[in-house]
């Protein structure tokens, strides 16, 4: 009997991320959050605006013009929180201690969610792919010990 080949473990949680991801009501991205300890899925989060408000999906994105530090402008929709948020926020109300535990995600956390991050105590993030607004967030992830994993360096 030939022996399956099966996915290693960040590989299988990314796998569930993406499924997680699917709920996402956001237009701009379907992205979804894991966190897990031991091997054992803690929480779970995705994009979407907060219960009883809106989602993106039923009247659109809340547009905005974000200014950077060195200039440029890009634009964010700010009526979803973010998956990273959301899974964390989802471990406190369910009151899961999520300390020492990885978190996967798509991309690599902005600045707002990286202080959740550390906040946490989250030791390790895996990311599918870098943000390139992430200089903050790694530098704060480099000052408080956390192993930042990213896999497609694009």
């Amino acid at each position: 009997m030939k022996k399956s080949t099966r996915p290693g473990w960040d590989e299988y949680w990314l796998n569930i991320m993406d499924a997680v991801g699917q709920r996402a009501t956001c237009l701009r991205g379907k992205f979804g959050c894991v966190i897990v300890r031991d091997n054992v899925i803690l929480s779970t989060g995705y994009v979407g605006a907060p219960k009883g408000a809106p989602q993106c999906d039923e009247v659109g994105c809340l547009i905005k013009e974000v200014k950077h530090g060195d200039g440029h402008v890009s634009e964010h929709c700010k009526r979803t929180v973010h998956a990273e948020a959301n899974a964390i926020l989802q471990a406190a109300k369910n009151g899961v201690r999520i300390s020492n535990a990885t978190l996967y995600c798509g991309m690599c956390p902005c600045r707002d969610c990286a202080m959740l991050i550390v906040n946490s105590g989250i030791k390790r993030v895996i990311v599918r792919k870098d943000y390139h607004e992430s200089t903050d967030t790694k530098q704060m992830f480099n000052d408080a010990g956390i192993e930042l994993t990213i896999l497609e360096n694009e």
